[in-house]
């Protein structure tokens, strides 16, 4: 595979503000009982936007309610019953909804999506989205049209933790590039769950097991080549560098990784389907599935320093993060003509000057609908007036 070089991706600079225009931006926010949040409509313009206020003031449950306009449990990775809005003195509620507006390269698109009350037949309360108005089959139906990549304070431990959180953070950057990813993902680790539930009941139906074992090649294999697709074109992109941030190096490592650039998919699909077959035993008693991607790890070299991300202090892995999220969108940009939506969760605080302003310099750059949130206004001011900047306080919100 050849990456595209990003030194061709060209802007379309705006006259007045030298900014290419943003061509995935939420215009309206609707949110309905979520967190902090009973009733609330935000407009907005097409370019950054800054959230600034005190903690627990409801800035990040903002950025919450964005990203569940893409498939997935949001950036809190949250239980759907835990975004209802509680409020001491009244009465907890039972649903929520966000629904939002956005300009695409395709035209004006409503987005609603949120929890459904259960039915009078006994099936409990279910996530439902929309898209125009229609019912949508069901979230994946998200990434066709909405791709969000954020970045938290838990982020900060990213390398430090175990491989899960990188799979994670990598499946939202794979599923912007390729938005039949997170359907492959549910359907890999629904078919997962169901084997794993069945070696520890003692299952012994070959057929069933077959069936699932078949999914999970299938899917399993699907997921992985789109990750190393991924990571191929993004590695090829963070070893440019951004600015002061440092040049990065990422990588996959895992067993069906290596199938992949040793064999063709079909014959990697095969050996895992094999495989699977050959360890149920040994997946019975130890209580584990041994073969899979969902096994494999992302690497991260800090090019600079050449090191493991890992093994840079604090600063310097927070920088690397930023710097991989910008040639994300960067990427995107290039490759499917709209950078995601950028969530940046108290970025500004982490950053000293040079590397804040040239952060603040590329989304306006790039076009990209950057929200970030900070309880300290003045550490935007390089954005000037560049930034819609509004201030957060118990869940209303004002302009600065």
């Amino acid at each position: 595979m050849t990456a595209p070089p990003i030194s061709a991706l060209a802007y379309a600079p705006d006259a007045a503000t030298g900014a290419a225009p943003a061509v995935l931006a939420v215009r309206q926010l609707r949110l309905t009982d979520f967190r902090n949040y009973r009733q609330l409509r935000l407009d907005c313009g097409d370019g950054p936007v800054v959230l600034v206020g005190a903690n627990g003031a409801g800035k990040t449950n903002l950025l919450e309610a964005l990203s569940f306009l893409a498939p997935g449990r949001g950036l809190r990775r949250a239980r759907l019953d835990e975004v209802c809005r509680r409020s001491r003195g009244e009465s907890d509620a039972a649903t929520w909804a966000v629904a939002a507006t956005l300009d695409t390269p395709e035209g004006r698109l409503a987005i609603g999506t949120g929890l459904e009350p259960g039915r009078a037949d006994g099936a409990p309360p279910r996530r439902v989205v929309r898209i125009d108005g229609r019912p949508a089959a069901g979230q994946t139906a998200l990434a066709r049209h909405v791709a969000a990549v954020w970045l938290t304070p838990q982020h900060d431990r990213l390398f430090l933790d175990g491989p899960g959180e990188r799979r994670r953070f990598l499946d939202r950057m794979v599923a912007a590039l390729h938005p039949e990813h997170a359907g492959d993902v549910a359907a890999y680790d629904n078919a997962l769950r169901q084997r794993a539930r069945l070696l520890a009941e003692g299952g012994r139906d070959a057929h069933w097991y077959a069936a699932l074992e078949d999914t999970m090649a299938r899917h399993g294999v699907a997921l992985a080549a789109a990750r190393a697709d991924t990571v191929h074109r993004l590695d090829a992109a963070a070893r440019l560098g951004i600015g002061p941030f440092p040049r990065a190096a990422l990588a996959m490592t895992g067993e069906v990784d290596g199938w992949l650039e040793a064999m063709p998919a079909l014959d990697a699909e095969d050996r895992l389907r094999d495989q699977l077959a050959a360890s149920r035993l040994r997946d019975a008693e130890s209580g584990t599935t041994s073969s899979g991607p969902h096994r494999s790890d992302l690497a991260v070299r800090h090019l600079d320093l050449d090191l493991p991300a890992a093994e840079g202090s604090t600063g310097q892995q927070k920088a690397i993060l930023v710097s991989i999220a910008l040639a994300h969108a960067r990427l995107m940009a290039l490759s499917r003509g709209r950078p995601p939506l950028l969530l940046l969760d108290e970025i500004a605080a982490h950053l000293d000057a040079e590397r804040r302003a040239a952060l603040f310099d590329e989304v306006v750059a790039l076009g990209v609908q950057s929200w970030m949130t900070g309880t300290d206004a003045e550490l935007f001011a390089p954005l000037g007036g560049r930034a819609q900047i509004l201030r957060v306080t118990d869940g209303s919100i004002a302009a600065v």
